[in-house]
């Protein structure tokens, strides 16, 4: 009789021959990216280094996506045994999770336009200045000590790429990041310096949880071994990212690995405390955003439910393809419409694009309740109030108008509540509001348990009163109704 395999065996086989590692593709080359030839298929040094490791462990390496200011957080739930993407060696990142030994040394540098290329130099030349960088990373935590130090002013973005548009085009005075993103931006991109005197250096690592201390442990043997051999130098030569830094910092990783285990994690409350300031701030942002886009959105809405409702044929087609369209497509589509796509154009501020982006999105959702709430007053009181004379200015303003503004103002505090969440999107275009601020702070110490809930907190503290205030005006003109 031949061996049959346990339904619930034989896949625990298989997954013991994988090594599951997490990064983003969406950080392109030469970390990891889709191949062109075939996207179902990742490629980058990171991908070759994983597959080395692999290798040596005798697995099959198997890639997993996630966000890059995920990659902690994930492989510390247990998404994947080993975090790869370019994820910086920082104290507190080793802390909380296991580091790998480093494999790559990386310079922080400065990139400018040329015609900035004498004038900065270093972070306190860029005093009053832009600065731009990738959020979660060392360089996002050096310009937020920079800001208020030396008076720069930080820009965050989600991507390495819009950075280096953004300084193109002139939103943004300079980017810093390390040297090979730098590097592949100057080929993109064109057109801009980076300056030669690095600003800092740092080193990539692989992170695990921490319950996997001898799997670590055997990935630096193999790691080490792979210096040695000069697979490594042939990878990174492969990629173009070989420099006349690495002979000498593959010469010293022991040094630095030593180093790395002296880490210790820093006191919870004392990093809450760093952050609750930033977490105040971006709560302000989110509430100001919230509130002037609400405003612009009842503004146009119901200009648009008047246009619906007593406009002509041509009028009622041309808002109602605007309703269609703006509610058929992404709020995030339309901000990076305003933001970049009509950068060509018009190079809005980042808060104005925010702020119209959010205001004509949810300008089409209030304009639908207000006609529906101007359409539900009875037809019947129009008509008395025609019969008694009232011009349709009046019977608009003294009949219909609070009338229906009654019925809408629960479903308006409804969509004010979902506006104020959805404000979070925002952070696409380098608005740092609650949400994203929140992100920064858990990526920074590798746990979104406390920054979490001190979200929740303030978002509850600033839509909590807004639904009570809601709940009163109704309770108070359904009494007046009644009597």
């Amino acid at each position: 009789m031949g061996e049959r395999y346990h339904p619930d065996v034989f896949p625990l086989i298989v997954l013991a021959a994988v090594l599951r590692w997490g990064g983003d593709s969406e950080g392109g080359a030469p970390y990891v990216e889709a191949d062109p030839g075939n996207p179902a298929i990742v490629r980058g040094f990171d991908v070759e280094v994983a597959d080395e490791i692999a290798k040596g462990l005798g697995r099959q390496a198997q890639f997993v996506q996630v966000q890059f200011q995920e990659i902690d957080q994930s492989v510390a739930r247990g998404d994947f045994d080993i975090g790869m993407s370019g994820v910086e060696l920082t104290p507190a990142r080793c802390a909380s999770l296991l580091c790998t030994m480093p494999y790559f040394e990386f310079k922080e540098v400065l990139t400018v336009r040329p015609a900035d290329r004498a004038l900065y130099h270093t972070l306190a030349d860029l005093k009053g200045h832009r600065v731009a960088t990738l959020s979660g990373t060392i360089a996002y935590e050096r310009l937020l000590q920079a800001e208020k130090e030396q008076g720069l002013i930080l820009v965050s973005y989600d991507d390495d790429v819009h950075p280096y548009e953004d300084l193109k085009s002139g939103r943004v005075d300079a980017v810093l990041l390390d040297n090979i993103i730098a590097a592949r931006a100057l080929k993109r991109t064109g057109g801009l310096v980076i300056q030669p005197e690095p600003i800092a250096t740092g080193h990539y690592v692989g992170v695990l949880a921490k319950e996997n201390g001898a799997l670590r442990d055997r990935i630096n043997e193999i790691l080490k071994a792979k210096m040695r051999d000069g697979t490594l130098e042939r990878i990174y030569r492969k990629w173009e990212i070989w420099d006349e830094y690495q002979p000498k910092f593959f010469a010293n990783v022991a040094a630095v690995q030593a180093q790395q285990v002296q880490h210790a994690k820093p006191p919870v409350l004392e990093t809450t405390l760093k952050y609750l300031p930033a977490l105040l701030r971006a709560a302000v942002i989110t509430i100001v955003t919230s509130c002037a886009a609400m405003a612009l959105a009842v503004m146009i809405g119901v200009i648009i439910a008047s246009g619906r409702v007593y406009g002509g044929v041509l009028t009622r087609a041309v808002l109602t393809l605007y309703v269609e369209v703006v509610r058929g497509t992404p709020v995030l589509l339309q901000l990076f419409v305003l933001y970049y796509g009509l950068s060509s154009v018009i190079k809005l501020p980042a808060f104005v694009a925010a702020l119209l982006g959010l205001g004509l999105n949810y300008a089409a959702y209030e304009s639908e309740i207000y006609r529906g709430a101007l359409e539900a007053v009875p037809r019947g009181q129009l008509e008395a109030a025609r019969t008694l004379g009232l011009t349709e200015y009046q019977v608009f303003t003294l009949v219909r108008g609070p009338q229906a503004f009654r019925i809408a103002l629960a479903p308006m505090t409804n969509d004010f509540v979902a506006l104020l969440k959805d404000s979070s999107l925002v952070s696409v275009i380098t608005v740092v509001e609650l949400t994203k601020q929140t992100s920064i702070f858990a990526a920074n110490i590798g746990s979104w348990v406390i920054p979490g809930a001190l979200c929740a907190a303030l978002y509850l503290v600033l839509s909590l009163p807004l639904a009570r205030l809601a709940g009163y005006l109704e309770a108070k003109w359904r009494m007046s109704t009644n009597e």
